[in-house]
């Protein structure tokens, strides 16, 4: 691709040496699982994400199964989430034998609208799950205010999310968990799959830490049925190289969505994004996508491709619509805001080494495929 969607390769060429060199320290070390650069991984993650404790797992999707499982969620129980999102958001609420009940979505922000969250509540319901999609911020503020006057828990999905904030504090940093992936397209990313809970309660921690290693404090004594679920000592040292940087990573995806507003904004037919509530200073959105709204997006599509540009549809399906929730008896209709999301958005290049001319050609493309010039074109 002259334009890629993601690009690690770039990524990995600018910290090359000490990326290796704290890989070999690895190999020299000898310890590969639950060592020390995993030990120092949580305390820092846990620092960086405003926490007093957090557990490396084996994957983002472990991790919200593993938070859920700490929180007692299980068998008859019902858990609010959003049907627009990755599958591993109501994986896990089934994993654990409870309920995923859907609520539709903000549509500007593309997450779980607050509103719509109380009447979904019945006796039943145990949590709420949030998904900070794309990197935007969910407005956490009501969803917390009602998660009190229920008694429910708040397990946040920061999947994509690492270093956002929502009025100053970080996301993962309002319920009883925060669940980061490490996916390596992920702002944060290591070399294979990685997944991380982060938590200011002693107890969810100490119970997690216990599940991730077979259900046991001591080694070779069980208390409980439990899994392997260890992020492995290699990828927290290449994790620990790249947590220095993911400041100003995420400093230069927001720039890049400012610039692509610049550039899009006046394109009949693509709606850019927005920030909650359109103020910037609500939020701070790190963009680990950047989705536009089109109903042109099959057009889109086929041009970017054949201009080899990449591009991707996050995500085609909501979760109501898929096969494995039939059981749940939604149907089309049943979110639509969600459903037309789905059926229009589109995520354009996004990643930190992303330069200004890649995303001018982005736009061109755009344009042509919008049947009409920019500003900037016409008065040349």
């Amino acid at each position: 691709m002259d334009v890629p969607l993601c690009d690690l390769t770039q990524q990995y060429l600018a910290l090359k040496d000490e990326i290796d060199a704290a890989m070999q320290g690895v190999a020299a070390e000898g310890k590969y699982i639950l060592g020390p650069n995993v030990a120092a991984l949580e305390q820092e993650v846990a620092a960086y994400c405003q926490c007093r404790y957090a557990v490396a797992v084996n994957s983002g999707t472990d991790a919200l199964y593993l938070a859920l499982r700490a929180l007692g969620i299980g068998p008859g129980d019902e858990v609010i989430t959003t049907p627009f999102t990755f599958i591993a958001t109501s994986e896990a609420i089934r994993m654990v034998g409870a309920r995923p009940v859907f609520v539709d979505i903000d549509p500007r922000t593309y997450n779980l609208d607050p509103a719509a969250v109380e009447p979904a509540v019945t006796r039943r319901t145990k949590a709420i799950l949030p998904v900070h999609l794309f990197g935007q911020p969910c407005d956490m503020d009501p969803l917390v205010e009602l998660a009190e006057a229920h008694g429910l828990a708040i397990v946040e999905d920061c999947a994509q999310s690492i270093g956002a904030t929502c009025r100053g504090r970080k996301t993962g940093s309002f319920g009883a968990a925060g669940c980061l992936s490490f996916f390596p397209s992920k702002n944060l990313g290591c070399f294979g799959d990685g997944g991380m809970v982060v938590t200011n309660d002693r107890q969810v921690y100490e119970r997690i830490e216990m599940l991730r290693r077979h259900g046991g404090k001591v080694k070779y004594h069980h208390e409980e049925q439990g899994v392997n679920s260890r992020l492995d000592e290699m990828q927290a040292a290449i994790l620990r190289v790249k947590l220095k940087h993911l400041e100003n990573w995420n400093s230069l995806r927001r720039q890049h969505a400012y610039d692509y507003n610049r550039l899009i904004a006046d394109i009949s037919g693509v709606e850019c994004p927005a920030e909650l509530g359109g103020d910037t200073t609500l939020v701070r959105h790190v963009y680990h996508q950047y989705t536009v709204i089109s109903e042109n997006r099959n057009e889109i599509v086929a041009r970017l491709t054949e201009a080899r540009i990449g591009c991707a549809v996050y995500y085609p399906v909501p979760l109501h619509l898929q096969k494995v929730n039939a059981d749940l008896r939604y149907s089309a209709g049943s979110f639509p805001i969600a459903e037309h999301v789905a059926n229009q958005c589109l995520s354009l290049p996004m990643f930190p080494e992303l330069r200004v001319e890649q995303q001018q050609r982005v736009a061109d493309q755009l344009r042509l495929a919008a049947g009409r010039r920019g500003p900037a074109a016409r008065a040349a």
